[in-house]
């Protein structure tokens, strides 16, 4: 028991920077004295005095504004910073070392007894203020629930969950096989195509001699010439519109971190916000603002020329709109 009670302290230590000594966190850390009192309800519970288990329970509530279900499993080396308004369900199960930051709720969506109603956590998630964790599903461990967080489904390990419902962002050694795939897929089904049909032409011996293997190799080439030969009125597409409607936006967001590494080529320590802010702004939301104000900005400039063309012409314009400031947008947001 004291052992555990060392590894807590331990952990609280190492993760809080507020923390100053160990006689600070054991007296006044709430989230220390509620996972204390819930291994009395736990253990209560478990030899089958559940009333005794709720009482207990409900003093610890009343101690420290964090309320955990005797019922639930709570592993070896759990923070749980500031704590009050947690709400942590009957089925609900965390793994070792995780850290819930305060307003978190583990709760269920069905009323059903005797099922699994509330989520598991893994070791190593780290679930930002305000989050709400609905259902008896799993966080892969080492994921990261974002602040205010809605998550109604499953996790994967190392990912990061954000907004209301939350997207599940994947880390880049998760990203980059998935596009590698849609790829070949993409180069298999041109080339699928135009082998089903009957072959016509010139190029109708090279085209019974290909194999599969060796006609997937130059489809791309193949195509490419193909644009480079086509059509000289064809209007190419203006290369800010391309990339807006071509890229999700995981790619932008991905692009954003990209262009913030350091140019030295030093990996920079990847820090998580569990307040929605982290020291270098890359909160996913203001990212994507300020995309969509420079996206504004392109169109708003683009409709100027037009405007300024025909006038030249000798077409009255009539456009009291001002032109859009995009500078003063982008101070809004941050």
């Amino acid at each position: 028991m004291f052992d555990q009670l060392r590894e807590d302290i331990a952990c609280i230590h190492e993760r809080d920077p507020a923390a100053r000594s160990r006689i600070e966190i054991l007296t006044c850390y709430p989230g220390l004295h509620a996972i204390l009192v819930h291994r009395l309800a736990h253990g209560l519970w478990r030899r089958g005095w559940y009333w005794a288990g709720r009482f207990v329970s409900h003093l610890g509530r009343l101690l420290t504004g964090i309320e955990i279900h005797p019922g639930a499993r709570i592993g070896r080396r759990v923070f749980i910073d500031h704590g009050f308004g947690v709400v942590i369900g009957e089925t609900a199960e965390i793994g070792d070392d995780c850290t819930i930051y305060q307003g978190v709720t583990l709760g269920g969506t069905r009323l059903y007894k005797g099922e699994k109603r509330h989520p598991t956590l893994e070791e190593g998630v780290v679930v930002g203020a305000g989050a709400q964790i609905l259902g008896g599903f799993t966080v892969g461990a080492h994921a990261r629930i974002g602040s205010n967080a809605v998550v109604i489904k499953p996790v994967p390990a190392g990912a990061t969950a954000v907004g209301n419902p939350a997207r599940v962002i994947l880390p880049e050694d998760h990203a980059a096989p998935t596009a590698a795939g849609e790829a070949a897929a993409s180069s298999a089904a041109s080339v699928s195509g135009p082998a089903s049909g009957p072959a016509s032409g010139p190029a109708a011996p090279a085209a019974a001699g290909s194999q599969a293997g060796t006609g997937a190799a130059g489809s791309a080439p193949a195509s490419a010439a193909g644009r480079a030969a086509g059509s000289p009125c064809q209007e190419e597409t203006p290369p800010s519109q391309a990339e807006w409607a071509a890229r999700p936006l995981q790619e932008l967001l991905q692009r954003g971190r990209a262009d913030s590494a350091p140019a030295d080529g030093a990996v920079p320590q990847e820090d998580f916000a569990p307040y929605g802010v982290g020291r270098t702004d890359d909160d996913p939301l203001v990212k994507v603002l300020h995309e969509l104000i420079n996206h504004t900005a392109q169109q708003d400039a683009r409709i100027q020329r037009l405007c300024s063309a025909l006038e030249d012409l000798g077409q009255r314009i009539e456009n009291g709109q001002h032109p859009l400031d995009a500078e003063r947008l982008n101070r809004m947001v941050e």
